[in-house]
């Protein structure tokens, strides 16, 4: 990916802003292949290598997704309408961000690609050993770590796609709705979604993408020794 290595991992990195605006111009197939490839780089649980990509381009399928990802957006605006600024974030900062949410919520079919990344259930080999109760009952909290097998790749994604010249975001309200977009797409049963994103070659700028310093959010040894940085 000569583009990428070119501009370097670390500028990529930095610059892989949030990009929601598209233009109309198609992203060549071998483009979004060089994408996906990045994708399947990435680790994953036991190396099951369970990811599915969903790669849509037809208009009238980006339309239905469009329209789900849109009821969705309903729900979230409705989170938004009572959730207090981030103390980090100035009041215009703030402003930019919800009316670029908003903006995707309306024009999610408007972008050239939709990409939408799956895990694929696994049956455990051979009967399972009996576990403690404490054991199994733990076990069944740790539903937050089923997307450790997938999200790796969707950052892979969105690097190469910045090393590419392509904007993405990562987005997960379409979920909500899990069901009916299961059914646009003719997923089995075993095939869960868990992101959904538009690429396209951005309106906006790349860049630089502003953060909490990492005194504030890492620490030594123990919370509240923050890291010296």
């Amino acid at each position: 990916m000569a583009e990428m290595e070119e501009m370097g991992l670390f500028e990529a990195i930095y610059s892989a802003r949030s990009l929601r605006r598209f233009k109309p111009d198609p992203v060549p197939d071998e483009v979004i292949t060089k994408v996906l490839d990045a994708a399947i780089r990435a680790p994953s649980g036991s190396n099951q290598q369970s990811w599915e990509f969903i790669v849509i381009k037809d208009a009238a399928q980006r339309k239905k997704i469009g329209d789900v990802y849109r009821k969705g957006g309903g729900i979230l605006m409705a989170l938004y309408a009572n959730r207090v600024k981030p103390a980090h974030m100035s009041e215009d900062a703030y402003r930019r961000l919800r009316a670029s949410a908003t903006y995707l919520v309306d024009h999610m079919a408007d972008a050239p690609v939709l990409l939408i990344a799956c895990l694929k259930q696994t049956a455990p080999a051979g009967a399972p050993p009996k576990l403690a109760p404490e054991v199994a009952a733990a076990m069944k909290s740790m539903a937050r770590i089923s997307g450790s097998s997938i999200y790796p790749a969707v950052q892979n994604i969105i690097l190469a796609c910045r090393g590419l010249g392509l904007g993405t975001v990562l987005t997960t309200i379409h979920a909500y709705f899990e069901d009916e977009v299961k059914a646009i797409l003719g997923l089995p049963p075993e095939v869960q979604t868990y992101a959904l994103m538009p690429i396209g070659y951005p309106q906006g700028k790349f860049g630089p993408i502003k953060r909490r310093p990492v005194s504030e959010v890492a620490y030594l040894d123990k919370y509240g020794n923050h890291w010296k940085s």
